[in-house]
Protein backbone atom coordinates (compact mmCIF):
# COMPACT_ATOMS: atom_id res chain seq x y z
CA UNK A 1 0.00 0.00 0.00
CA UNK A 2 1.39 3.44 -0.93
CA UNK A 3 1.71 6.20 1.49
CA UNK A 4 -0.26 8.45 2.20
CA UNK A 5 0.18 12.31 0.75
CA UNK A 6 -1.71 13.43 4.12
CA UNK A 7 -2.94 13.10 7.18
CA UNK A 8 -6.12 13.75 9.20
CA UNK A 9 -6.54 14.25 13.09
CA UNK A 10 -10.12 13.52 14.59
CA UNK A 11 -10.37 14.39 18.08
CA UNK A 12 -13.92 13.76 20.22
CA UNK A 13 -15.19 15.80 22.50
CA UNK A 14 -16.19 15.16 26.29
CA UNK A 15 -16.87 11.70 27.34
CA UNK A 16 -16.77 10.84 23.38
CA UNK A 17 -14.58 7.89 21.85
CA UNK A 18 -12.20 7.54 18.87
CA UNK A 19 -14.54 5.04 17.29
CA UNK A 20 -17.36 7.56 16.09
CA UNK A 21 -15.13 8.66 13.61
CA UNK A 22 -15.16 5.90 11.83
CA UNK A 23 -18.23 6.68 9.19
CA UNK A 24 -16.04 10.07 8.49
CA UNK A 25 -12.84 8.59 8.14
CA UNK A 26 -14.11 5.95 5.49
CA UNK A 27 -15.15 8.73 3.46
CA UNK A 28 -11.91 10.94 3.14
CA UNK A 29 -10.22 11.42 -0.37
CA UNK A 30 -7.24 9.63 -1.34
CA UNK A 31 -4.32 9.94 -0.13
CA UNK A 32 -5.61 10.79 3.03
CA UNK A 33 -4.65 9.14 6.49
CA UNK A 34 -6.48 9.26 9.64
CA UNK A 35 -5.67 9.02 13.04
CA UNK A 36 -8.38 9.10 15.73
CA UNK A 37 -6.70 9.09 19.22
CA UNK A 38 -8.38 8.30 22.50
CA UNK A 39 -8.24 11.03 24.35
CA UNK A 40 -7.89 11.82 28.27
CA UNK A 41 -11.57 12.62 28.96
CA UNK A 42 -13.37 9.96 26.97
CA UNK A 43 -16.56 8.12 28.04
CA UNK A 44 -15.23 5.50 30.48
CA UNK A 45 -12.01 7.77 31.94
CA UNK A 46 -10.99 7.88 34.99
CA UNK A 47 -12.44 11.11 36.41
CA UNK A 48 -9.00 12.04 37.82
CA UNK A 49 -7.81 13.21 34.09
CA UNK A 50 -9.63 16.32 35.15
CA UNK A 51 -7.95 17.11 38.70
CA UNK A 52 -4.72 19.05 36.85
CA UNK A 53 -5.71 21.81 35.33
CA UNK A 54 -5.03 22.67 31.81
CA UNK A 55 -6.80 19.64 29.67
CA UNK A 56 -5.43 21.78 26.75
CA UNK A 57 -2.24 20.24 27.58
CA UNK A 58 -3.07 16.51 26.31
CA UNK A 59 -4.88 17.89 23.03
CA UNK A 60 -1.57 19.89 22.23
CA UNK A 61 0.25 16.69 22.35
CA UNK A 62 -2.22 14.81 20.29
CA UNK A 63 -1.50 16.90 17.39
CA UNK A 64 1.72 16.23 15.27
CA UNK A 65 3.67 18.45 13.16
CA UNK A 66 2.02 16.11 9.93
CA UNK A 67 -1.69 16.38 10.89
CA UNK A 68 -2.31 18.29 7.68
CA UNK A 69 -6.05 18.96 8.85
CA UNK A 70 -7.87 18.49 12.00
CA UNK A 71 -11.77 17.81 12.89
CA UNK A 72 -12.38 18.35 16.77
CA UNK A 73 -15.93 18.43 18.42
CA UNK A 74 -17.46 19.95 21.52
CA UNK A 75 -15.13 20.35 24.27
CA UNK A 76 -11.51 19.56 21.84
CA UNK A 77 -13.06 22.20 19.62
CA UNK A 78 -12.87 24.76 22.34
CA UNK A 79 -9.62 23.66 23.28
CA UNK A 80 -7.69 23.11 19.79
CA UNK A 81 -8.89 27.13 19.27
CA UNK A 82 -7.79 28.31 22.33
CA UNK A 83 -4.49 26.27 21.32
CA UNK A 84 -4.30 27.66 17.97
CA UNK A 85 -5.13 31.36 19.19
CA UNK A 86 -2.37 31.25 22.25
CA UNK A 87 0.44 30.11 19.43
CA UNK A 88 0.48 26.73 21.54
CA UNK A 89 -0.12 24.61 17.49
CA UNK A 90 0.17 26.29 14.33
CA UNK A 91 -3.13 26.54 13.07
CA UNK A 92 -3.88 24.13 10.04
CA UNK A 93 -7.14 23.55 7.84
CA UNK A 94 -9.81 22.96 10.45
CA UNK A 95 -13.34 21.44 11.02
CA UNK A 96 -15.12 22.15 13.98
CA UNK A 97 -18.06 20.35 15.15
CA UNK A 98 -20.49 21.99 17.65
CA UNK A 99 -18.24 24.51 19.31
CA UNK A 100 -18.81 26.60 22.35
CA UNK A 101 -18.35 29.76 21.65
CA UNK A 102 -19.81 33.29 22.84
CA UNK A 103 -18.16 37.05 21.91
CA UNK A 104 -18.20 38.60 25.13
CA UNK A 105 -18.04 37.98 28.84
CA UNK A 106 -21.65 38.93 29.48
CA UNK A 107 -23.21 36.10 27.26
CA UNK A 108 -22.27 34.14 30.74
CA UNK A 109 -24.81 35.44 33.01
CA UNK A 110 -26.56 33.23 35.59
CA UNK A 111 -29.43 31.30 34.07
CA UNK A 112 -26.62 30.36 31.57
CA UNK A 113 -24.34 28.97 34.33
CA UNK A 114 -27.78 27.56 36.23
CA UNK A 115 -28.70 25.66 32.49
CA UNK A 116 -24.87 24.40 31.97
CA UNK A 117 -24.88 22.60 35.44
CA UNK A 118 -27.81 21.64 35.91
CA UNK A 119 -29.06 20.51 32.58
CA UNK A 120 -25.50 18.60 31.97
CA UNK A 121 -26.57 15.38 31.66
CA UNK A 122 -29.42 16.44 28.73
CA UNK A 123 -26.00 16.55 26.16
CA UNK A 124 -25.43 12.71 27.09
CA UNK A 125 -28.96 11.93 26.73
CA UNK A 126 -29.41 13.31 23.18
CA UNK A 127 -25.76 11.17 22.77
CA UNK A 128 -27.78 7.95 23.23
CA UNK A 129 -30.95 8.83 21.40
CA UNK A 130 -29.35 8.19 18.22
CA UNK A 131 -26.66 5.46 17.21
CA UNK A 132 -26.48 1.91 18.88
CA UNK A 133 -28.07 3.07 22.35
CA UNK A 134 -31.38 4.07 20.22
CA UNK A 135 -32.85 0.86 20.77
CA UNK A 136 -32.98 1.35 24.66
CA UNK A 137 -36.11 2.12 26.19
CA UNK A 138 -36.10 5.86 27.27
CA UNK A 139 -35.56 5.30 31.11
CA UNK A 140 -32.78 3.25 30.79
CA UNK A 141 -31.03 5.94 28.64
CA UNK A 142 -31.76 9.07 30.97
CA UNK A 143 -30.55 6.74 33.47
CA UNK A 144 -27.01 5.93 31.30
CA UNK A 145 -27.40 9.99 30.77
CA UNK A 146 -26.87 10.76 34.32
CA UNK A 147 -23.87 7.60 34.66
CA UNK A 148 -21.98 9.61 31.91
CA UNK A 149 -22.63 13.10 33.66
CA UNK A 150 -21.33 11.28 36.84
CA UNK A 151 -18.76 9.58 35.11
CA UNK A 152 -16.96 13.35 34.02
CA UNK A 153 -17.57 14.14 37.21
CA UNK A 154 -17.44 18.00 38.98
CA UNK A 155 -13.67 18.34 38.26
CA UNK A 156 -14.91 17.33 34.52
CA UNK A 157 -17.08 19.85 34.21
CA UNK A 158 -15.48 22.67 35.77
CA UNK A 159 -12.47 22.15 33.21
CA UNK A 160 -15.30 22.17 30.65
CA UNK A 161 -17.01 25.06 31.51
CA UNK A 162 -14.25 27.45 32.35
CA UNK A 163 -12.75 26.87 28.89
CA UNK A 164 -15.84 27.99 27.68
CA UNK A 165 -15.81 31.01 29.81
CA UNK A 166 -12.49 31.74 28.35
CA UNK A 167 -13.60 32.08 24.74
CA UNK A 168 -14.85 35.99 24.70
CA UNK A 169 -11.44 36.46 25.24
CA UNK A 170 -9.28 34.19 22.30
CA UNK A 171 -7.02 36.14 19.90
CA UNK A 172 -9.12 34.79 16.99
CA UNK A 173 -7.43 37.01 14.57
CA UNK A 174 -4.11 34.87 15.03
CA UNK A 175 -6.02 31.65 13.40
CA UNK A 176 -5.22 32.68 9.84
CA UNK A 177 -6.05 29.21 8.13
CA UNK A 178 -9.34 28.53 6.93
CA UNK A 179 -11.92 26.84 9.28
CA UNK A 180 -15.67 24.81 8.26
CA UNK A 181 -17.58 25.56 11.41
CA UNK A 182 -20.46 22.99 11.43
CA UNK A 183 -23.36 23.11 14.30
CA UNK A 184 -26.79 21.49 14.47
CA UNK A 185 -29.70 23.26 14.30
CA UNK A 186 -31.60 21.21 17.25
CA UNK A 187 -28.18 21.12 19.39
CA UNK A 188 -29.10 21.72 23.30
CA UNK A 189 -25.48 22.08 24.42
CA UNK A 190 -23.71 24.15 21.75
CA UNK A 191 -25.89 26.78 20.43
CA UNK A 192 -26.28 27.19 16.47
CA UNK A 193 -25.90 30.48 17.83
CA UNK A 194 -22.29 29.78 19.16
CA UNK A 195 -21.02 28.28 16.22
CA UNK A 196 -22.31 30.70 13.97
CA UNK A 197 -20.69 33.95 16.14
CA UNK A 198 -17.73 31.74 15.95
CA UNK A 199 -17.50 32.01 12.07
CA UNK A 200 -17.95 35.17 12.15
CA UNK A 201 -14.42 36.04 14.30
CA UNK A 202 -12.22 33.52 12.29
CA UNK A 203 -10.61 35.57 10.13
CA UNK A 204 -11.17 32.76 7.48
CA UNK A 205 -13.93 30.38 8.36
CA UNK A 206 -16.94 29.74 6.84
CA UNK A 207 -20.30 27.82 8.64
CA UNK A 208 -22.55 25.43 7.79
CA UNK A 209 -25.90 24.83 9.98
CA UNK A 210 -27.23 20.98 9.87
CA UNK A 211 -30.70 20.40 10.18
CA UNK A 212 -32.38 17.26 11.46
CA UNK A 213 -29.72 16.93 13.37
CA UNK A 214 -28.00 17.74 17.73
CA UNK A 215 -24.92 17.96 19.09
CA UNK A 216 -23.63 14.56 17.47
CA UNK A 217 -23.57 15.29 13.41
CA UNK A 218 -21.34 12.14 12.65
CA UNK A 219 -24.27 10.07 14.33
CA UNK A 220 -26.85 11.84 13.34
CA UNK A 221 -25.76 13.13 9.82
CA UNK A 222 -22.96 11.31 8.89
CA UNK A 223 -23.30 11.07 5.26
CA UNK A 224 -23.85 15.05 4.89
CA UNK A 225 -21.11 15.58 7.40
CA UNK A 226 -18.68 13.06 5.69
CA UNK A 227 -19.45 15.05 2.42
CA UNK A 228 -18.92 18.37 4.03
CA UNK A 229 -15.30 16.84 5.67
CA UNK A 230 -14.55 15.80 2.42
CA UNK A 231 -14.90 18.36 0.30
CA UNK A 232 -13.59 20.84 2.75
CA UNK A 233 -10.15 18.67 2.87
CA UNK A 234 -9.94 18.29 -0.73
CA UNK A 235 -10.04 22.25 -1.26
CA UNK A 236 -7.59 22.63 1.78
CA UNK A 237 -4.93 19.95 0.25
CA UNK A 238 -5.67 21.19 -2.97
CA UNK A 239 -6.26 17.32 -3.98
CA UNK A 240 -7.33 16.13 -7.15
Amino acid sequence: MAPADHRALFLHGLAGKAAVWQPIAAALPGGVAADAPELPWHGTADPAWAHRPDPGRHLVAAVRDDHDVVVAHSMAAMLLVEAYAGGRLRPRPTVLLCPFYRPDPADFDWPTISYYLTEFHRTFSEALRVGETARFPEARREWLARSLRDQVGPYGWTRWFETYLRTPFLDLAAIGAPVLVVSGVDDVAARPEDGRALAKALPRARFELLDGCGHFPMIERPDRLAALVRDFFEESLELT
